[in-house]
């Protein structure tokens, strides 16, 4: 333990040594000032000491602590957190595995009474060392503006801690596999943020699938609720002198209005079908790479319940239930039946699957990562 002890805090130091370290340390300073600096009273949003009235944004609709939450957990964690900071500690930590294995450095190590296993732990938790700090840094100070300006001490807001680590780690298994096999910083970097990209990609092109099944599910309960109120309202106009029930429903089946609502019923239940099967095949193949977004998603439902996040969401100008017509929509974006099924899907998704299948995915890298070390001669 005294050695991995004392390469831990040789990497502190050679952090420390860093310029990009002290930078992302005083952006993350930026950061957390401004969202001080951002308020909300029983008028609007304030920014200093201008106010912006808003009708459904303030203090009597919302909550200041749950304002600063969902603050930090839509654009604190997911923008800086998760893309900014990490992609500025992926730029400092890539050629740690590199420079060591490259620089004759491993071999003055390797003469010390440490493993090998132990010695590619320890250098791979070093790099995750950077993250660490900064996103306890953040945390902290978030977790005093939220106190003071938000009147609520949220202890669960330092879980950003681990979950951003976790996240972080992830891509972090792939820069040192790839930096150990190439011996290039340049290589392990563009490659990772490849990577990166591709699992964007993926949870896009997820996310759109699962916004259209929802949104198709909406579209065919409306369909059918349109059906039954047409089908009631011709048979309320059918002469009283037909024969039977039967002779009834021939008649309001033949009618055009019923046959179009049909018609719109059976598009309804072909468009579930097929965004509900193309969704699942994403689903298949996300399930064996890490989830990026969903892991720090994790932190949204652990700071922000359902019905607080409601709050933030677009409202219908008109009643849902309208059964004759198509789901109403705001401008630019669902309408608010939708975009709650939407959260809910997400939502449902277990943690195992978030987390587990992810870390899943990082000991298989970091295996093949330390079966390599531990055989190659250097």
């Amino acid at each position: 333990m005294i050695q991995s002890w004392a390469l831990l805090v040789d990497a502190y130091r050679e952090l420390k040594a860093k310029k990009l370290f002290w930078i992302t340390m005083m952006l993350s300073g930026l950061v957390v000032l401004a969202f001080g600096l951002v308020g909300i009273n029983s008028k609007g949003l304030t920014i200093m000491w201008w106010e912006f009235p808003l009708p459904m944004l303030n203090t009597n609709v919302i909550q200041p602590s749950v304002f600063y939450k969902f603050v930090f957990v839509q654009l604190g964690v997911p923008i800086w957190l998760t893309w900014i900071a990490s992609a500025l500690a992926l730029i400092s930590t890539a050629g740690m595995i590199p420079d060591f294995i490259a620089g004759g450095a491993v071999e003055m190590t390797l003469s010390k009474p440490i493993g090998r296993l132990r010695l590619f732990l320890t250098k791979y938790c070093c790099g995750l060392l950077f993250v660490a700090l900064q996103v306890a840094v953040f945390a902290g100070a978030c977790f005093l503006v939220i106190g003071f300006r938000g009147h609520s001490w949220e202890w669960r807001l330092w879980l950003a801690v681990p979950i951003v680590l976790l996240c972080f780690s992830y891509l972090y298994c792939v820069c040192a596999l790839v930096g150990l096999l190439t011996r290039s910083t340049i290589a392990a970097l563009l490659l990772t943020i490849l990577f990166w990209f591709l699992l964007f990609i993926l949870n896009t092109v997820d996310a759109v699938m699962v916004a259209q099944r929802e949104s198709s599910i909406v579209r065919l309960e409306s369909s059918e609720k349109m059906l039954a109120t047409r089908e009631a309202n011709v048979r309320k106009l059918l002469p009283a002198d037909l024969p039977d029930d039967a002779a009834r429903d021939a008649e309001v089946a033949k009618h055009p209005m019923v046959e179009y609502a049909r018609s719109q019923v059976k598009d309804a239940q072909q468009s579930v079908k097929t965004w509900t099967n193309t969704a699942r095949i994403f689903y298949f193949i996300r399930t064996v790479l890490p989830k990026t977004n969903e892991t720090t998603a994790l932190l949204n439902r652990n700071l922000l319940s359902m019905d607080e996040l409601r709050k933030f969401m677009p409202q219908d100008d008109e009643n849902d239930e309208d059964v004759e017509g198509p789901p109403k929509r705001r401008r630019g974006g669902p309408n608010g039946k939708v975009q709650d099924r939407i959260e809910a899907a997400m939502r449902s998704r277990s943690a195992y699957w978030v987390a587990g299948t992810s870390v899943t995915f990082e000991i298989i890298i970091l295996g093949i990562a330390c079966v390599v070390f531990c055989r190659r001669d250097f």
